[in-house]
């Protein structure tokens, strides 16, 4: 009899959930789920219609909490949503988990420490629980339970891990092979967690501007821009060098170029390629200027262009993000080498970027004019254009641990005297033109050369890239350009 009843109070309320009358992974509304749902082996009985209809309850919440976890998603983002249902997973599981313990340690201790007399009508149970009882329908419920709890804690953790922008690449790893040492990988389910939520509202809060902007196409320019990649790295089609930051400006009404110069080509035959692509927008859109935002020594070829061949009158402004207008010390510190150990590292440059795109690339020359005695004659040589509205900006990591990639080179050029620096580029060097100010975060992490192009796609605590291109260009639309 009482199988009837917890099955049709169990399918009521699975019904109303179904309905949308109520919302089984809300809180409070969720603890008949924390405590009769795993123990549905135990109402197994000799009714079919009962047994077809535990069976209906067990997948619909197995497929209800493990598919669609929460219902009115704030964030149009599936990933977004993906990463929030995986943090209710896991506090939904660790919940439960309590719960279920302390009902199996009532139960033992209910077993063994009540006298004879206290249990009237609950005899049975004391001997279902005895020695000679306990056998395969307690330890069955137990495993069921166990492992819905578990299968549940797992969807949500890897979740977690695969979706998390703010947890990082080495943090995910760590977070990994830490999870199975008890009690710390509660206190890492609790922090990966709190990333989530962090990235969650971050996300919804950036929905709401957008939603505010897309009216006001906020980065609509009088004239459109073009972006210019660092060396090293191309223009590709399906790994955009900018990250997540292209197409956030797209929406809110930038429209956006990029200049298909070459990964180690110089200064000066990317320059020539900058001044064909300028030429070719100008001739696609009808307009006679356009806006430049480089990062690192794509403001070197920029400024080439703009002085040497002629295209002051074409371009409005140039933005630079990181480019070492005073050279690097760290390719001071790679002058050091052999000369002809370091031409033989550039062959092998040149040999890869041959194959995937570059015609003329050399690493050599390259990176040589990077260098503070090459860049001090290149300023005196191709000064600022008039009529050109030129700003910069840079960043600076607060140590070799923020970032992976840059560690070491943040290191040594430390130690060359560079200064605070971003892990290739120095504060001092990256300032030009109007001189915008330095992105930090208010973590200890700081902002490193590869996090002013979204280079990871992560975020971190203080800073948006996104948000910091759009007032970037928000700025260049209020003067005018």
């Amino acid at each position: 009899m009482y199988e009837a009843i917890a099955v049709a109070f169990l399918a009521c309320y699975l019904v109303g959930d179904l309905c949308k009358l109520l919302d089984i992974t809300k809180k409070y509304v969720r603890f008949p789920v924390y405590l009769l749902m795993p123990h549905i082996v135990l109402l197994w009985s000799e009714s079919i219609l009962i047994n077809i209809l535990v069976v209906a309850c067990f997948l619909y919440v197995t497929a209800r909490l493990h598919f669609f976890t929460f219902r009115a998603g704030k964030s149009n983002s599936l990933r977004i949503n993906i990463l929030y249902g995986g943090q209710l997973l896991i506090r939904f599981s660790l919940w439960g988990m309590t719960a279920q313990g302390l009902y199996y340690l009532l139960i033992l201790i209910l077993s063994r420490k009540l006298p004879e007399a206290a249990w009237g009508s609950l005899g049975s149970l004391r001997e279902f629980l005895s020695i000679n009882h306990i056998g395969v329908l307690f330890w069955t419920d137990a495993f069921v339970t166990l492992f819905f709890f578990l299968f549940l804690l797992a969807n949500g953790t890897l979740r977690l891990l695969f979706t998390c922008y703010r947890l990082g690449i080495l943090r995910r790893i760590l977070i990994a092979v830490n999870l199975w040492i008890p009690v710390v990988n509660l206190l890492l389910m609790n922090y990966i967690c709190n990333k989530a939520i962090e990235e969650y509202d971050g996300e919804c809060c950036r929905l709401d501007s957008r939603l505010t902007r897309s009216s006001q196409r906020t980065c609509r320019t009088q004239y459109p821009l073009i972006l210019l990649h660092g060396i090293g790295f191309r223009d590709l089609k399906h790994l955009n060098y900018w990250g997540r930051i292209a197409r956030e400006l797209t929406r809110n009404g930038a429209e956006l170029y990029y200049g298909h110069q070459e990964a180690w080509g110089t200064i000066e035959r990317n320059g020539a390629m900058i001044r064909d692509t300028i030429n070719e927008v100008i001739a696609a859109t009808g307009c006679d200027r356009v806006n430049i935002i480089a990062h690192s020594k794509g403001g070197l070829d920029a400024r080439y262009m703009i002085c040497e061949l002629g295209m002051a009158a074409k371009v409005a402004s140039l933005t630079t993000i990181s480019t070492p207008h005073r050279g690097s010390e760290l390719i001071t510190f790679l002058n050091k080498l052999p000369d002809g150990i370091y031409r033989y590292i550039a062959s092998g440059f040149d040999r890869t970027f041959a194959r995937i795109g570059d015609q003329k690339p050399d690493f050599y020359a390259a990176t040589k004019q990077l260098s503070p005695e090459y860049c001090q004659e290149f300023n005196l040589k191709y000064p600022d254009a008039p009529g050109v509205y030129y700003q910069s900006y840079a960043s600076v990591m607060n140590k070799g641990s923020a970032d992976s990639l840059l560690g070491i080179p943040y290191l040594l050029m430390r130690l060359s005297g560079a200064g605070k620096n971003d892990g290739l580029v120095s504060e001092v060097s990256a300032r030009w033109g109007e001189f915008k100010g330095t992105f930090v975060s208010t973590g200890r992490r700081g902002i490193s050369h590869g996090d002013m192009i979204d280079l990871k796609r992560e975020d971190y605590r203080g800073f948006d890239v996104r948000e910091e291109y759009i007032k970037i260009v928000q700025g260049l639309k209020e003067k005018g350009f």
